[in-house]
């Protein structure tokens, strides 16, 4: 792994690509679980912003699957089929599109049928924790994909980033419905999930996570 212009030596390189490899694998699970948290604790309250919230983090961790792949790859000396790895960031394009279909689908019948969702502390301790783990995780990664000069890890350290965004904004949505009671403000997080989704989802069709 040799790399021009001032990059990683082998030694340092092969160690580098090991640390993004933990990266992505704490990624993974922490996103599984995170996932299946959001989404029980939000369809047992009725809110469709922390049910989102929990689809993206099962989307997230589809992506830090392509770098785990790719990052073993490399550490074997072996070959990424870039054809199958464009398929995969498709299929994940298809499954953004599919969150923010259903967000929006459901926070405009939310807001048509006035159904009001009920407190969830559960929710709100899972969305501060993404808060302070979430960006400490993107730094790490940033550090490794600038070492490494690798675009890919780049790419998943500002999904990383994104996933930061959307736990501000979803606790935001949460939280200020538990104190004031107004409805509409968890849809509107909602809304603001599917617009990042479909942001997300055009890149991943694009193939940006691999070539930009």
């Amino acid at each position: 792994m040799t790399h021009a212009g001032g990059a990683p030596t082998d030694a340092r390189a092969v160690r580098l690509t090991r640390k993004g490899l933990r990266l992505a694998q704490f990624t993974i699970a922490y996103n599984v679980a995170e996932g299946v948290i959001a989404v029980t604790a939000g369809l047992v309250a009725g809110l469709i912003s922390v049910v989102g919230f929990g689809f993206d983090s099962a989307i997230e961790s589809l992506s830090a699957i392509l770098v785990t792949l790719r990052l073993s790859a490399r550490l074997r000396d072996g070959s990424v089929d870039e054809r199958r790895e464009r398929q995969t960031l498709r299929l994940v394009a298809v499954s953004f599109f599919v969150l923010a279909a259903y967000v929006t689908v459901e926070g405009i019948r939310d807001l048509v049928a006035g159904e009001r969702p009920h407190a969830s502390p559960v929710a709100v301790g899972l969305l501060v924790t993404s808060l302070v783990v979430m960006p400490v995780l993107a730094a790490a990664k940033k550090r490794v994909g600038a070492a490494l000069r690798d675009n890919l890890i780049l790419a998943d350290a500002a999904q990383t980033k994104i996933c930061v965004l959307l736990s501000i904004s979803t606790l935001l949505g949460v939280g200020l419905f538990q104190l004031t009671g107004i409805a509409w403000l968890d849809p509107a997080a909602g809304f603001v999930i599917a617009a990042f989704a479909v942001h997300e989802g055009r890149e991943a069709w694009a193939g940006e996570l691999v070539d930009d």
